[in-house]
């Protein structure tokens, strides 16, 4: 089953847009995959099925998924577009490394080194 985590800083529906789009990108939903319906996710994120519809429209929009009329929700299929997507969530986290290292006083370059020492990366 999914999990769902929210802050009070954003929108419940960006929130679920950003946390339905990680787990597609992450393979936890894997493509092609039939999601729960609208009632069902809203249940297991604890929100209106509005708000989850509401969501679930932003990532159609986002071509994450697509409705098929009589059967539901599905993933989508497209390799290329989930690693376009992939690819958007692996820099915003280089990017907060680099910004958390350098208010601990790492420049670039000693923050990439600290990184291949403690990560195994050669």
């Amino acid at each position: 089953m999914l999990n769902f985590n929210f802050i009070n800083d954003r929108p419940i529906y960006i929130q679920l847009v950003e946390q339905l789009e990680f787990y597609i990108v992450s393979g936890k939903i894997p493509p092609g995959s039939k999601l729960p319906s609208v009632r069902d996710l809203a249940l297991a994120a604890k929100v209106n099925p509005n708000t989850m519809q509401r969501a679930l429209t932003e990532l159609e929009d986002l071509r994450l998924i697509y409705t098929e009329r009589t059967t539901g929700k599905y993933v989508t299929n497209d390799e290329k577009l989930i690693t376009k997507y992939r690819k958007k969530f692996a820099n915003a986290k280089v990017k907060i490394y680099f910004n958390d290292m350098e208010k601990l006083g790492f420049n670039t370059k000693s923050a990439l080194d600290y990184l291949k020492s403690k990560g195994g990366i050669k």
